[in-house]
C-alpha cells in the first residue's frame, strides 16, 4: 500500500490512496517509483492492460479485470472494486469504495463518486427452477460519455448510456439511458433540467396568477441614489440584472453589518441590532454564496478559531452570545430543547464546513443517544400544537447526526428515520396537525425544517410525495400568509423548497400550478432587493415600509438569495443566476446515509 504520508499525521498512512489526485504532485521519489514498477509488472503480466501517463492505482483496490485501458491521469482509489473489460478516456476517477465491473466504457473526464456501483452484466432469472445464482450472466455493457459527473451512491444498470457533460445525483438509480446534459436524480432517476441554455432567449408564457399580481408599493426611498437602469423584460435577464446587482454590493451589505467595536468585532443581523450567532455564520454564507470567499472583515481563519471557540467541549452544543459579544459561559442545562442552541448546531456547523472547517467535539447528547432515546425524543416533539417547532427539533437532531460522523461516531441513524417513516401522515404527506388559528401552516412550515435535516440532508427519497405537494399548494391559498405584502421568509422558503425537493419524485404532476407559484413569488422577491442593504426578512407593507422585520438585514438577505435560486430552479432559470447555495440550503445531500460504521460524502465535490 502507500505509505509515508507528506503529513505525517499518525492516521494518514494510507494517504494517497485515499487522495490519489495529488500523488504525481506530493509524493516521495520512493512512492512514484513502487507506483510505476507495480504498474510495469500489471502491464508485463497483461498486454491486454494499458496505463497512460500519470496514472495511479491504489494498491488497497481490488483491480480483478480481464482488460483494462486508463487513459492519462485517471485514478482507482482505495476500496475500489473494478472487474470485467473497463475502458476510461484521460483525466477519469474511480473514487474511494467504487464498484466498476462488466463492459464499461468511459470518456474523458468522468468523475465516479464514492460508493457509486457501475455494473455492466446482470443474472439469468427466467428459469424459476433453477436458483438465480446458478443462471448465466448476461451483459450488454455501459457507455459513459465525456465530462460526466456521477455523485456518490449512485447505481447504473447494464445497458445503459450515460449522455456527455450530465449529472447523476447522488442515490440516483438509473435505469434507463441519460440524455446529454441532463441532471438526473431519483429512484428510478428522473431527468431534474437540463445543463445546457436554450439556444435563443425566450419570453414565458402567461400563467394563471394564483395571488394578486400587483408590485409591493414602497413607503420609503432607496436609501442611496442610484442611477436609473432599465429592468430586463426576461426573467433570465432580470436574474442575471439581479444576480451582478447582488455581487456587485454583497461587499458593502457585509460592511454595514460589521461593528468592530464588540470582541474585537462581530456581524449583528442590522446595523442596529445586537451581535448574534446567526449573524456570523449568515455574512459567511452570504459571502460564501456570492464572492466565493470568507467576508473581508476577519481572516477565514480567524472566523473558523472564533467559530470552534463558541462549541461548549461538554455538550457540543453552541450557546448564544452576551451583551458583550461573548459566548455564555458555563452554560447550564444547554441542550437541543433550546431552540437557538439547536439551531446553532445547523448555522455554525455549515457555516465551519464553508470555510473548509469542523466542530472541534461531536454533540455529544446526541453521540450518546440510543435508539430507544432517539425515538423517544422525537416523540416527546411538539406535533399536535407546535409542528414547526418539532420540525425544527428534527432538523437539529438529523444535523447534529451529520457532524458526529466526523467525529466517527455513527448515530441511531435507524432509529430516526424509522420513526419518521412509520409516523407521517399519509393524507398530507406530513408531519403534525393543522391547527384552527393557523391552517396548514405549522406543518407545512415544519415539514420543510424536518425534511431539510433528514431526507434532503441525506439524499433519502420522502413518503407520500404527491400528498406533500397538494398540502403546500393547499397552504399557498390561504391569503393571510401570501398576500404580496404578508410574505416573509420563512413562509416562502418553507413551500419553495418542498417542492423543490419533492420535483424528482413527483415528475410534472401540478407542474402548471407549481410553475404559476414561482413565477408569481420570484417577481414579488426580485422586487424587494434594496440597493446596498440587501433584502429584509418580511415583504414591506405600504403603511410601514422597510421598519422592523421589513428592514434589509443578514438573515433576510441570506435566506432570500436561497429563495431566490429554489424559485429559479422550479421554472428552469437558476442558471441565469450563476450561484448555486452551499450552506445550510444547499440543494445536494451533504451525505449519504452512513452504511455499517463508515461513512462518505453524499457527492464527490473537492474531486
Amino acid at each position: 500500500m502507500t505509505t509515508g504520508s507528506e503529513t505525517g499525521l499518525p492516521f494518514d498512512r494510507t494517504h494517497f490512496d485515499y487522495s490519489p489526485w495529488s500523488f504525481w504532485t506530493d509524493a516521495s521519489d520512493e512512492q512514484k517509483q513502487r507506483q510505476l514498477a507495480l504498474q510495469h509488472a500489471l502491464v508485463g503480466a497483461r498486454p491486454d492492460h494499458v496505463l497512460g501517463d500519470r496514472t495511479f492505482i491504489s494498491e488497497l483496490a481490488a483491480v480483478q479485470t480481464d482488460s483494462l485501458e486508463l487513459g492519462d491521469r485517471t485514478y482507482i482509489a482505495a476500496n475500489a472494486y473494478v472487474t470485467g473489460k473497463v475502458r476510461t478516456g484521460r483525466d477519469c476517477t474511480i473514487n474511494p469504495s467504487a464498484i466498476v465491473r462488466g463492459d464499461i466504457r468511459m470518456g474523458d473526464a468522468v468523475r465516479i463518486g464514492a460508493f457509486a456501483s457501475i455494473i455492466g452484466f446482470n443474472h439469468g432469472f427466467a428459469d424459476t427452477e433453477v436458483e438465480i445464482f446458478r443462471q448465466p450472466l448476461t451483459s450488454t455493457g455501459i457507455v459513459i460519455g465525456d465530462d460526466v459527473w456521477i455523485g456518490s451512491h449512485v447505481t447504473v444498470l447494464d445497458g445503459i448510456t450515460v449522455g456527455e457533460k450530465s449529472i447523476l445525483a447522488a442515490g440516483a438509480v438509473v435505469t434507463k439511458d441519460v440524455p446529454a446534459g441532463a441532471i438526473v436524480g431519483g429512484n428510478p432517476a428522473r431527468v431534474i433540467r437540463s445543463r445546457f441554455a436554450p439556444t435563443a432567449p425566450t419570453t414565458p408564457q402567461p400563467v394563471p396568477q394564483p395571488m394578486s399580481p400587483q408590485p409591493v408599493p414602497r413607503a420609503v426611498p432607496q436609501p442611496t441614489p442610484q442611477p436609473v437602469v432599465p429592468k430586463p423584460e426576461s426573467l433570465s435577464g432580470r436574474l442575471v440584472h439581479f444576480a451582478s446587482t447582488a455581487r456587485a454590493q454583497a461587499p458593502a451589505i457585509l460592511a454595514r453589518s460589521w461593528n468592530p467595536h464588540i470582541a474585537d468585532g462581530l456581524f449583528s443581523d442590522s446595523p442596529d441590532a445586537p451581535p448574534t450567532v446567526r449573524a456570523q455564520c449568515d455574512a459567511i454564507e452570504i459571502s460564501s454564496l456570492l464572492l466565493g470567499r470568507a467576508p473581508d472583515q476577519l481572516p477565514a481563519d480567524a472566523q473558523i478559531a472564533r467559530l470552534q471557540s463558541y462549541q461548549d467541549p461538554e455538550t457540543g452544543l453552541v450557546p448564544s452570545l452576551g451583551a458583550d459579544g461573548l459566548i455564555e459561559r458555563p452554560a447550564p442545562g444547554v441542550d437541543l430543547n433550546d431552540g437557538d442552541a439547536a439551531y446553532h448546531v445547523e448555522c455554525v456547523g455549515y457555516a465551519l464546513d464553508l470555510l473548509g472547517a469542523r466542530f472541534p467535539y461531536p454533540i455529544r447528547s446526541v453521540a450518546e443517544m440510543s435508539g430507544d432515546e432517539v425515538v423517544g425524543f422525537l416523540g416527546s416533539r411538539s406535533w399536535r400544537s407546535r409542528a414547526w417547532g418539532a420540525g425544527h427539533d428534527v432538523d437539529a437532531l438529523g444535523t447534529a447526526l451529520l457532524w458526529n460522523l466526523d467525529h466517527g461516531k455513527r448515530g441511531a441513524f435507524e432509529a430516526y428515520f424509522g420513526w419518521l417513516f412509520t409516523h407521517v401522515d399519509p393524507a398530507t404527506g406530513m408531519w403534525g396537525h393543522p391547527r384552527s388559528d393557523d391552517g396548514l401552516l405549522q406543518i407545512v412550515n415544519g415539514y420543510y425544517r424536518l425534511t431539510r435535516g433528514s431526507f434532503a440532508q441525506f439524499g433519502v427519497p420522502l413518503p407520500y410525495a404527491d400528498r406533500a405537494v397538494d398540502t403546500v399548494l393547499a397552504h399557498t391559498r390561504d391569503t393571510r400568509f401570501f398576500e404580496p405584502e404578508r410574505l416573509n421568509a420563512c413562509n416562502v422558503l418553507d413551500v419553495a423548497h418542498p417542492l423543490w425537493l419533492l420535483r424528482p419524485q413527483t415528475g410534472a404532476y401540478r407542474s402548471d400550478e407549481i410553475r404559476a407559484l414561482a413565477s408569481n413569488l420570484l417577481d414579488a422577491a426580485l422586487d424587494n432587493w434594496v440597493d446596498g442593504e440587501g433584502f429584509g426578512f418580511q415583504t414591506p407593507s405600504s403603511s410601514s415600509g422597510l421598519t422592523g422585520a421589513s428592514a434589509p438585514g443578514l438573515q433576510g438577505t441570506e435566506m432570500w438569495l436561497s429563495i431566490v435560486w429554489l424559485l429559479a430552479d422550479l421554472l428552469g432559470e437558476s442558471d441565469a443566476l450563476e450561484y448555486r447555495p452551499r450552506g445550510i440550503h444547499r440543494p445536494e445531500p451533504a451525505r449519504g446515509i452512513p452504511l455499517g460504521e463508515a461513512a462518505s460524502p453524499a457527492l464527490d465535490t473537492a474531486h
